[in-house]
């Protein structure tokens, strides 16, 4: 029997609740038809209140921007994705996958493989949700159980990454969860996978959004163990890429979903980061 969600990897069926909830809007900004069926199996129905929810404003107006960060960074790792794969990417490697379902929703060039790297109970769960949806991806889809503290660029070696081709890699809602020393081992391996013009995409957590939401949701805030550095492109920078940084407020203005709440004070960096191997 499929284990049920649990610990970090349950946070990824509560990310498939809100994008399938805004799979329904009128005007969404994406479409993931899998979202619901991701939810339901986790036992977050789309309808009603979610676990946990808040009671207060205050507290309604965070996790309504939590659900926002998650729409708004959705679409801007699509748009990279769909940059990358013009630019010649056929390697794609999604890190921590969770109940991502890219393989499916998006149009993939001929060619292109899809890795899916994540620990074994997440990657059954979702095995068994596709299998009852009868769904067919839209590229070569290759899942890869590994944690990713263990030797998972060697599993992803067996699997059929090829390092001298370009690949574009992504960590969204990933690198919170890792400690600092953790976050930049990965990137470094990342790097040595990673050839000449290889895309990345990355969000990062902002200073004290974690403990606000971790006290609105009942989440332990010891899950969460890094936020995103003081200056995010000089550190990829040292690194070997060559990143822009956005937040979340600037690319949810330019999809016409602009956050309506000012601001306390105007951000010190980007969220939201595109990178290019040199």
């Amino acid at each position: 029997m499929t284990a049920k969600p649990s610990g970090v990897w349950a946070t990824a069926v509560g990310v498939a609740r809100v994008r399938a909830r805004e799979t329904r809007r009128e005007n969404p900004l994406f479409l993931d038809p899998l979202a619901e069926a991701f939810a339901v199996a986790g036992g977050l129905p789309v309808d009603g209140e979610p676990l946990h929810a808040p009671v207060d404003e205050a507290a309604r107006r965070r996790w309504g921007g939590i659900g926002l960060s998650i729409v708004v960074r959705t679409r801007f790792l699509d748009e990279l994705l769909g940059d990358a794969a013009a630019a010649g990417c056929r390697q794609v490697v999604l890190l921590g996958a969770g109940m991502d379902s890219r393989a499916y929703r998006l149009d993939w060039p001929s060619g292109t493989r899809l890795f899916e790297i994540d620990t074994a109970e997440p990657l059954d769960f979702k095995e068994s949700v596709l299998r009852a949806e009868r769904a067919e991806p839209h590229c070569e889809r290759i899942t890869v159980p590994v944690d990713l503290r263990d030797d998972w660029p060697g599993a992803l070696s067996a699997s059929g990454h090829d390092p001298a081709l370009p690949t574009v890699w992504i960590a969204e809602g990933l690198l919170i969860y890792l400690p600092q020393d953790a976050v930049d081992r990965l990137l470094g391996q990342v790097g040595e996978l990673s050839a000449s013009g290889s895309r990345m995409g990355l969000t990062l957590g902002q200073p004290g959004v974690l403990e606000r939401f971790a006290q609105d949701t009942g989440t332990p805030a010891s899950m969460w163990l890094s936020e995103m550095p003081s200056d995010p492109v000089t550190w990829l920078d040292g690194l070997g890429w060559d990143a822009r940084a956005y937040t979340l407020r600037e690319r949810a203005a330019a999809y016409a979903r602009p956050v309506a709440t000012p601001e306390a004070q105007p951000p010190r960096h980007g969220g939201l980061i595109s990178a290019v191997r040199r």
